[in-house]
């Protein structure tokens, strides 16, 4: 098995982010070596916060066992009384999700049985726009419907209006005493609102570790229930984090990628490039990369360091899609500003391998394409990219992924875990706190009238009233 892990072992190339291949705007490797010291303290902090309990993402490959046996009796006992599973969540409870099953599943899964392998359809309920939520509660048949409300606290305003909506529909749909039957909560075991719904109402329940915050939280129930609900392997999820986790431990600096990248991430910022491009080079990682930008975005960009000095950093994450978005975005990384590194996502051997036909081969500029496939143009305009990026002078990387499989995934979920903490550590801010989310919610709450929240309505209302007439 170990030589299969190898096998299967992310790889990181860093050759493009150095002087060598982008001149001048590259990083010197003697940066590196310099600044070597200061992320293997970063690694040792981590490691002392994890022993202090303070890690949770970190406890999750390994502490899990009973967890997932009775996720997978839950999905097994409920996929043949239900035709859908739909998530109620937000950010960090609803991003994992749908990268998973857009990496594992058929992309098509929801559309044809075949795809599903008797699974259920999965939905994920991610916002309150009145039409995206009437539309898809029009189309599902609700006695044939479980709904997973996932919410720490219970109060997530977006989740849980959600949820009273559907709670509705279903008491009406099969009565008040099977409501219980048809949710799940997913939410922390001994505090909030939720928990306490869910006693009442009889659900079942499963709980996120204090410890883990949501957008930490995939390898958690709130990822995990849902993948076992469409048939992907969570056994496999949690060993390829294992995997990675050993990796990132390791104690020779050039031998541990993920903390390597956070330093690389942290000096490019240093340089000017404050904005960070995933692109990956395939339609199963392009949630990953949605995933990764709430990770980034609410984990770095911080206002004040751990000594209360206001300091307002943050790199600035992007999401791309190659080859797509070439024709969208790479105009702007190869001339714009020098303020960006792109990090590539490349996997290596595609599940599918689907020939180009030959034809037309008078006209020279399409009969070239004969004769090849399309894992070898899309990985062919992904290396021509890269190669165009250096020549403008432009850092970026590859993190070369050998298939897209539960445990590649695995490793890639915690590599960037891990990665972050790193950076987090070296901008000398808590990674694991969202001060800025939290004012917005506050006002919200507020405004919409919730007991002990007066203060900010008032704030709101007198905001309100200095307003110039600018509305154009």
């Amino acid at each position: 098995m170990s030589e299969k892990k190898e096998e299967l072992r992310i790889r990181l190339d860093i050759n493009n982010i150095f002087e060598e291949m982008v001149g001048y705007e590259g990083l010197k490797l003697e940066e590196l070596e310099e600044y070597k010291a200061e992320a293997e303290a970063a690694k040792e902090n981590i490691l002392k916060a994890e022993a202090e309990g303070k890690m949770g993402f970190m406890e999750l490959p390994y502490k899990q066992e009973e967890i997932i046996k009775e996720l997978k009796a839950t999905a097994e006992e409920l996929k043949d009384k239900f035709d859908n599973i739909v998530i109620l969540g937000i950010g960090g409870s609803a991003l994992g999700n749908i990268a998973v099953q857009t990496a594992i599943n058929d992309p098509y899964y929801n559309m044809f049985a075949e795809a599903r392998n008797g699974y259920p359809r999965l939905f994920v309920s991610d916002n309150v726009d009145p039409d995206g939520i009437k539309a898809m509660v029009d189309k599902l048949d609700i006695e044939k419907t479980v709904f997973n409300v996932i919410s720490k606290s219970g109060s997530t305003a977006e989740t849980m209006s959600q949820f009273l909506l559907l709670r509705d529909l279903v008491a009406d749909a099969v009565g008040e005493d099977k409501v219980g039957e048809h949710f799940i909560a997913t939410t922390s075991k001994d505090s909030g609102y939720l928990i306490e719904i869910a006693k009442r109402e009889n659900m079942k329940t499963f709980h996120i570790p204090d410890n883990v915050g949501g957008r930490f939280s995939v390898l958690t129930p709130v990822g995990l229930l849902s993948a076992a609900f469409t048939g992907v392997d969570i056994e496999q999820l949690l060993a390829g984090a294992a995997y990675m986790d050993k990796i990132s431990r390791e104690a020779d600096f050039w031998d541990n990628p993920a903390l390597i990248n956070g330093l690389i991430h942290y000096l490019s910022y240093k340089k000017g490039k404050v904005m960070s491009v995933m692109m990956p080079y395939s339609d199963r990682l392009k949630d990953l990369a949605d995933w990764y930008r709430q990770l980034w975005a609410e984990s770095l960009g911080k206002e004040v360091n751990r000594d209360g000095e206001v300091v307002n950093v943050g790199p600035t994450p992007i999401k791309a899609l190659g080859a797509t978005d070439q024709h969208s975005q790479a105009q702007l990384y190869m001339e714009g500003p020098y303020d960006k590194i792109v990090t590539f996502l490349e996997v290596e051997n595609f599940e599918n391998e689907l020939e180009i036909p030959a034809a037309y081969e008078d006209l020279a500029g399409l009969g070239y394409l004969g004769g090849h496939s399309f894992a070898e143009l899309i990985n062919t305009e992904k290396k021509a990219t890269e190669l165009a990026l250096n020549k403008r002078k432009r850092m970026n990387q590859t993190i070369y992924v050998p298939e897209v499989n539960e445990f590649t995934l695995g490793q890639l979920f915690y590599f960037f875990e891990f990665q972050t903490a790193v950076a987090g550590e070296l901008f000398d801010i808590n990674a694991f706190n969202q001060p800025g989310v939290e004012l917005g919610k506050n006002y919200t709450y507020g405004i919409f009238g919730r007991d002990g929240y007066q203060a900010k309505k008032k704030e709101f209302e007198e905001s309100a009233e200095h307003k110039e007439d600018l509305i154009l």
